[in-house]
């Protein structure tokens, strides 16, 4: 029998650039949602989860922040912050979802609309993602079980955001591999955990707990 292929352990490093766009207003702001890159998207969605990986935070998406904060417009606001990441497996689905939500906000606007102060612009940034090999590699759920504790918060990062959104993946890299060694009910345990429910440091001490009740 061929040999199984073994879980390579990934990091990654995050730059952010500031694309040169910005927005003073919603009609701006939709403007450059339907035609920034898919990176800056994610970023202002996702880069709370990165940056504060053992805080939780009510809300986490930065269009959802700035439109409250500058803007004054809680009821948008509050429906952008209700978006569900977990729901969507591209960006291309979840940019469609938040433009509809805010074309559909000024639709029902009738034309009252605020700016934003000076200064307190929606300045547009992008993500750029390097992916390093790291030096942990699983062969078995043994080695699996052993290694999680020692992985890194973006390591874990890359690993479940970045598979399921960015890459397009339906499920997380760890549920692909343990699926594929025949751990299937594993698999599907860390498959159903909604990432976006934890702080990073949280979701591996889930998963760890997972890994480890799997072989009582």
């Amino acid at each position: 029998m061929p040999e199984r292929e073994p879980f390579r352990f990934y990091t990654e490093r995050h730059l952010i650039v500031m694309t040169g766009l910005k927005a003073r207003n919603l009609p701006e702001l939709l403007h450059h949602l339907e035609t920034v890159p898919d990176t800056c998207v994610f970023h202002h969605t996702h880069s709370h989860y990165q940056s504060h990986h053992f805080q939780k935070h009510p809300v986490s998406n930065e269009f959802a922040v700035w439109i409250s904060n500058a803007l004054q417009e809680k009821r948008l606001a509050e429906q952008l912050a209700a978006v569900d990441l977990f729901s969507f497996t591209s960006i291309r689905d979840l940019r469609a979802d938040l433009v509809k939500t805010v074309n559909r906000f000024l639709q029902e606007s009738g034309g009252k609309l605020r700016e934003s102060p000076s200064g307190d612009e929606f300045h547009f940034a992008k993500s750029k993602s390097f992916i390093l090999p790291t030096r942990l590699q699983a062969r078995t759920v043994f080695d699996f079980r052993r290694i999680l504790p020692h992985i890194t918060s973006m390591s874990l990062y890359f690993h479940f955001f970045e598979a399921r959104l960015r890459l397009e993946k339906r499920t997380n890299d760890f549920s692909a591999w343990l699926s594929s060694i025949g751990e299937s009910e594993l698999a599907e345990r860390i498959d159903r955990l909604n990432p976006y429910d934890y702080t990073l440091d949280e979701l591996k001490e889930k998963i760890i707990e997972l890994a480890e009740g799997s072989r009582r």
